[in-house]
């Protein structure tokens, strides 16, 4: 069977990207929203596979069920690693369902962390994880109650600051990691200073990068697209998984807090989802508590990073300076500048 392979842009294509959702849903697979490109492959022009890659993930893969065993996810899946490789990616990550672990450890993946029978992240490395893993048992404090705080700060507000500071009062030691995935209102660069700053002086801390094995778009895009009203919980377990699994075990961790979310549905079901994945008897690794503190309000409203973005939008600085420290005040007020002066 002679089989063609295209490249198509999701955004600008939309009656192919709609074939190749329709293809999908009858593969028991979506189309997600943060696919870059999705490389289609056609026999006398009927879809008959599909892959797509979104950052430096690889999803979405799927063939016709008359063509499996015939090779053609292999050559789907060098077509993807093809155009990864174009786009200066090569250290890749895999969504796909466990059935299909063989078939792609064959072509060098391995698995990290499964939701059930939905869904496994593999990557193309046998020891990136492990050599992360090393890294940060450098960082290991002593202590019987080691805390963690996963913390995207977009950006870092007064909320922000009271929770590591009740997380610090509870602890031996706090480990607190930095989303670093650049999508977001503000740059991750920008996001790590504000904190850097907002938490000077507050004793055993120790501030962490984000990795692509903590809240990134390869183990957690969905938490991306929470204004779009998407979390998906294949994703999220997966995200928590390895979190527990390998991550919390390098440091010693025993508690990770969070705080309580009055405003959004879907972190809000996140917390809930954190809390059974970490503490599950059913899974390796110690088990971890989840402890969530009620957020701090002003003004009979919860303190919040959306809320200071919309007072931002509207340059409200009486109202955000009582909501941020003053080094984000200040950093917002010189980034409003920067803006109008480009404008």
């Amino acid at each position: 069977m002679n089989i063609l392979f295209r490249r198509i842009d999701p955004s600008a294509d939309v009656a192919r990207r709609s074939a190749v959702a329709r293809f999908l849903h009858h593969a028991g697979l979506a189309l997600e929203p943060d696919c870059e490109t999705i490389i289609v492959a056609e026999a006398q022009g009927a879809i008959v596979g599909c892959g797509a890659i979104a950052g430096e993930v690889l999803k979405c893969i799927a063939v016709a069920p008359g063509l499996h065993g015939q090779g053609l996810s292999l050559r789907l899946l060098t077509e993807l690693v093809t155009l990864a490789f174009e786009k200066g990616r090569s250290e890749l990550f895999l969504f796909t369902k466990p059935e299909n672990i063989a078939l792609f450890s064959g072509a060098g993946f391995w698995p990290l962390a499964e939701a059930g029978e939905r869904a496994v992240l593999m990557e193309n490395s046998r020891e990136r994880l492990g050599r992360y893993c090393r890294q940060l048992t450098l960082y290991r404090q002593p202590g019987k109650k080691i805390g963690a705080i996963v913390m995207n700060a977009n950006p870092f507000t007064l909320g922000h600051q009271w929770l590591i500071k009740q997380a610090v009062e509870q602890c031996d030691w706090l480990h607190l990691f930095v989303v670093k995935e650049d999508a977001s209102f503000f740059r991750y660069q920008d996001r790590w200073a504000l904190i850097q700053q907002g938490i000077t002086g507050i004793p055993r801390v120790t501030l962490h990068p984000g990795s692509r094995y903590l809240i990134s778009r390869a183990t957690f895009p969905g938490y991306f697209l929470k204004d779009k009203g998407v979390v998906d919980d294949c994703h999220s377990q997966i995200d928590l998984k390895l979190f527990r699994q390998y991550l919390a075990p390098s440091l010693g961790i025993t508690h990770r807090f969070v705080g309580s979310e009055p405003l959004c549905p879907l972190t809000r079901a996140y917390n809930q989802r954190m809390k059974a994945v970490l503490s599950s008897p059913t899974l390796s690794g110690p088990a971890i508590e989840v402890v969530e503190l009620e957020r701090i309000g002003q003004d009979g409203a919860a303190i919040s990073a959306s809320r200071v973005r919309k007072l931002y939008s509207q340059r409200d600085w009486p109202a955000i300076a009582a909501l941020v420290p003053s080094s984000t005040l200040a950093f917002l007020m010189r980034l409003a500048a920067q803006v109008g002066e480009t404008a």
